[in-house]
């Protein structure tokens, strides 16, 4: 019988995205100091090559210069305040990014789609493994980020249940962990999952353990 590894784990939980459609990156791969760099820095969260395609994409009938200036708008949600900044990023992604369009001397308002809710085909789905963010000085390396056009929008944490203390709740704290020492990367988060490689939880950002609820399927 196949020794239960947090490795293990994680390679089966890969699996399952990859038979869901998702494309996977084993993040060193593409780190920025690698020969095929995703991002210019250890700090980034974003994908913001897949980010700025999937934005063509979806905004197609807008010009370049519009979806630009709507991606520099979601760089810049900066706020100390983790939760304010989840929400600022919620309502970007669920309502469209503001916009501005000037043709022939008019001006007219503009919403820039960063996921195209109406035809989920149209969006690109992404798991990443070992993940490494650099911030505040604290490098971390989160098991599993799934990525929607280049949003970091869940997060995975992974448990090894044959292994002394590796529980859901350890599972928990370290998510807690990440979100004190890197707090960028829950900017966009929509939902965060614990698992211990027997069940498996989800739950919000601002959750407590008590309010993850099991991941049935």
């Amino acid at each position: 019988m196949a020794t239960l590894t947090e490795s293990a784990i994680e390679t089966f939980a890969i699996r399952l995205f990859e038979r869901l459609g998702y494309h996977t990156i084993h993040a060193p791969d593409s780190a920025p100091d690698s020969e095929y760099p995703e991002r210019s820095d250890y700090a980034d969260v974003l994908l913001l090559g897949r980010l700025e395609q999937a934005s063509r994409r979806i905004n197609a009938k807008l010009p370049a210069d519009v979806i630009q200036a709507a991606l520099k708008e979601v760089q810049r949600v900066q706020s100390p305040e983790l939760l304010a900044n989840n929400e600022a990023f919620h309502r970007l992604v669920t309502e469209g990014v503001p916009a501005t369009l000037h043709k022939d001397g008019d001006e007219r308002g503009e919403r820039v789609w960063l996921i195209d809710f109406a035809h989920p085909e149209n969006n690109e789905f992404v798991v990443a493994s070992q993940f490494t963010i650099i911030e505040n000085n604290q490098t971390k390396r989160p098991d599993l980020i799934l990525f929607v056009n280049g949003l970091p929008l869940v997060v995975i944490e992974l448990k090894n249940a044959a292994a002394e203390n590796a529980t859901l709740k350890s599972a928990y704290q370290q998510i807690n962990t990440y979100k004190e020492t890197i707090p960028s990367l829950f900017a966009s988060n929509a939902f965060v999952v614990i698992s211990d490689g027997l069940e498996a939880k989800a739950g919000s950002l601002s959750a407590g353990l008590s309010r993850f609820m099991a991941w049935k399927s």
